[in-house]
């Protein structure tokens, strides 16, 4: 019986050890808290300087410049939570604290928004990023002008994976920031991203990672607790308004028009604004923009603007061509031209390669497989080829001809084609969005307004990777392989966890430090910068703080500025001013220095700050952009775009770029007709600004892993530009007749 009983003793020993040594291994993870706000405002001889050369160029003082990003995300993003593990070369957690802080001194914003995915919000962090929010205004609440205004929002993340049902992204930002004011929860989208943030199947899949950090296995426990937290949350019951439904649940609204529905439920004030609407990266081949021109999806009541530039790359310009093309028989791979591979067509080529016999009909059927495997697939296609090197890829789905674009270009998903491009109901007149431009960070690491200087390739961008090969074959080795001559099936990829269907090697070198969001606004309050924003008196910029006014300057008022919508008679006439962006000089003011402390400093600017000198760069080119509205379906789009419509060179001794154009041929157009300007700056290095490094088929990708090293920022020479908003402009309303 003794023996029995020892016997027994000895097997709780061990299975309690067992048990506590599987604790110390996978569990004890922290629940992510915010941080600590500096309680000390911005030195407010260093703000009068900064507000002073954001607006004595302007040609009036009835408004001032005001720059600032509305798309940031802290780690409560559970994308941005990964990128902060170690195995990532991540720097640990930046909480909603760590964007005031890095607005007020960092990169010493006028405003900004924290927009983290709503889909990766609990009832308890989204308190946390609400009295964040009021945290970070009432450092300097006593200032009717205050160093920095922040906004609450979040992102409304759809992703389908067909054409028809994907709608794509958009930040939800409110104007006032009391909890009476603000949803009782965040309103998130169902489908991929919503799985991706709470899948347990994920944790399941890299439960060897705590076992091989060990001891230093902290992170990534921390990570686990925090999509066990969103996995644990309930969905709230369909079909019920918003108001009424308890807020310890999580909401869905499937489609922007539901979206719209809600915040209407509300009531506050609020805007929704789209964004990476060209991004590839989960932008399925096909897509086009078209459904959401109609009445229901296209509200001017929430949405003023338009995202046309992030550290996700630029979404302006249209080009005619398709990564996939609708007949009879369903979505095809369409032929390469000499400006554009589809990706699916290279695939098919990847294939061909490995066949013994390149020209056989054997051969054929499987590079036809190839191309049908990777349109079924999607954004995912790359998967379907085992073994393929980066390389071989080429400049697949890339826009080779246009501004630091975004990856894996979908050009009628872009700003001009959205402009461009009617809704026709019968019976109605024909309806266009009408939008102001904007640009912002979409930044991953509660560091608002990235783009001050071009350092940092691995902090300041969302450009990340495992951080050496032993990482590398832990994470990828187990994925699934095959006989390299022929495709995976597309029911093999989807078989995948969300995150390991992003092809995260290939966007790294899509990634750039972001651009900001520039208002025109009376007054530096909170009321002033959301009137300008809703007139659409707002431009973006690709980083740089460039000075941009753009006004009509003939007709019966005495200004009317970017942004506004009018019947116009005759030849308009039009007057731009710009002026470039300061250099910057090295480290931060002696002010900041002493507010926020050299650790903070290292820690949250990553050591420099925005430090302007006296001296402006100078704006080489003034380029303005004609797009004729379409009257109905038979106009083609690539038609009525324009662009540049006129380029005027700007003097090279001047600090501020004026010039005036008029348009004889508008007066005669009868037709809905907008203008918009690019300011263009001269040529500066810029990180990622080469993009895959491609000369014709020989790519130098600028990896985001150990294979590029750590400290190369990838910069290459770039034009820094801002977009103003356009001026829209129609002919006057005919008299009835008798």
């Amino acid at each position: 019986m003794a023996i029995w009983k020892l016997g027994c003793l000895a097997t709780v020993v061990v299975l309690a050890l067992g048990a506590f040594g599987l604790w110390r291994v996978y569990g004890g993870g922290n629940l992510h808290t915010d941080g600590e706000i500096t309680a000390t405002p911005l030195d407010r001889g260093v703000l009068s300087a900064r507000e002073g050369a954001q607006s004595t160029l302007a040609l009036s003082s009835e408004t001032r410049v005001l720059f600032g990003d509305l798309h940031v995300h802290s780690t409560l993003s559970v994308d941005a939570f990964q990128w902060s593990l170690p195995l990532m070369g991540g720097e640990g957690v930046h909480p909603p604290a760590d964007a005031c802080d890095f607005a007020r001194f960092c990169s010493q914003l006028d405003f900004y928004s924290l927009t983290d995915h709503a889909e990766a919000l609990t009832p308890r962090t989204w308190d946390m990023v609400r009295e964040s929010i009021r945290q970070c205004n009432a450092v300097d609440a006593q200032s009717e002008q205050p160093d920095v205004v922040a906004f609450t929002g979040f992102e409304w993340t759809q992703i389908g994976t067909t054409p028809e049902t994907h709608f794509g992204h958009r930040n939800v930002i409110f104007k006032n920031t009391s909890d009476a004011q603000l949803p009782s929860r965040p309103i998130a989208a169902p489908g991929l991203a919503s799985q991706a943030f709470r899948d347990r199947e994920t944790l399941r899949a890299n439960w060897k990672i705590p076992f091989k950090a060990f001891p230093n296995n902290q992170p990534y426990n921390d990570a686990a607790r925090h999509v066990r937290e969103i996995a644990g949350l309930t969905n709230c019951v369909e079909d019920q308004a918003s108001p009424d439904l308890p807020p310890d649940c999580r909401e869905f609204a499937k489609t922007p028009e539901l979206l719209f529905q809600k915040l209407d439920e509300w009531g506050f004030d609020a805007m929704v604004i789209p964004h990476g609407t060209t991004w590839g990266f989960y932008t399925p081949p096909g897509y086009d923009y078209d459904k959401q021109l109609d009445a229901k999806r296209n509200n001017p009541k929430w949405q003023p603007a338009i995202e046309v530039f992030s550290g996700h790359g630029n979404s302006e310009e249209y080009r005619t061509y398709r990564a996939a093309e609708q007949t009879d028989e369903g979505w095809a791979c369409p032929e390469p031209t000499d400006e554009f591979e589809p990706c699916c067509w290279r695939a098919g080529e990847i294939i061909r390669s490995r066949c013994d016999e390149p020209l056989s009909e054997e051969c054929d059927e499987r590079v036809a497989a190839a191309r049908a495997n990777y349109l079924r697939v999607g954004v995912a296609g790359f998967l379907t080829l085992p073994s393929t090197d980066l390389s071989e890829w080429g400049n697949c789905d890339q826009c080779t001809d246009c501004f630091q674009p975004s990856y894996a270009y979908r050009p009628r998903g872009s700003v001009q084609y959205i402009l461009a491009r009617g809704s026709f109901e019968p019976g109605e007149a024909p309806r266009h969005a009408t939008l102001g431009l904007i640009a912002s960070s979409d930044n991953h690491s509660a560091r608002p307004g990235t783009g001050y200087k071009e350092y940092e390739r691995r902090k300041m961008t969302e450009a990340r990777g495992v951080v050496n090969e032993e990482w590398r074959e832990l994470l990828f080795s187990d994925a699934e392989k095959a006989d390299e001559s022929v495709a995976l099936s597309p029911e093999a990829v989807f078989a995948r966890p969300p995150f390991r269907r992003v092809w995260l090697e290939r966007q790294a070198s899509f990634f750039l430090t972001g651009g900001l969001v520039a208002v025109h606004a009376k007054e530096r309050t909170r009321d002033a910068i959301w009137r300008a924003l809703f007139d659409r008196e707002v431009y973006g910029t690709s980083g740089d703080r460039i000075l941009l006014w753009f006004d009509l300057i003939n007709a019966a008022e005495d200004r009317v500025p970017m942004g506004s919508q009018l019947a116009f008679d005759g030849t308009p006439r039009f007057r731009v001013r710009a002026a470039g962006a300061f250099a910057q000089l090295p480290g931060c003011p002696d002010e900041v220095t002493e507010a926020l402390g050299a650790e903070r400093i290292g820690r949250i600017c990553a050591g420099e700050c925005y430090h302007p000198s006296d001296e402006r760069r100078s704006i080489t080119r003034i380029e303005v952009v004609r797009i004729q509205r379409q009257l109905d379906e038979s106009e083609a789009v690539e038609d009525l775009i324009e662009d540049p419509w006129l380029t005027m060179p700007c003097p090279t001794d001047a600090d501020v770029c004026q010039v005036e154009f008029d348009d004889p041929w508008y007066a005669s157009a009868d037709r809905e007709v907008l203008y918009y300007v690019r300011a263009i700056q001269e040529p500066t290095m810029a990180v990622n600004a080469g993009l895959l490094r491609c000369e014709g088929d020989d790519c130098d990708p600028c990896y985001g892993d150990y294979r590029t090293p750590f400290d190369d920022d990838c910069l290459s020479m770039t034009q820094e530009r801002a977009w103003s908003s356009p001026i829209y402009l129609s002919p006057p309303a005919k008299p009835e007749s008798p």
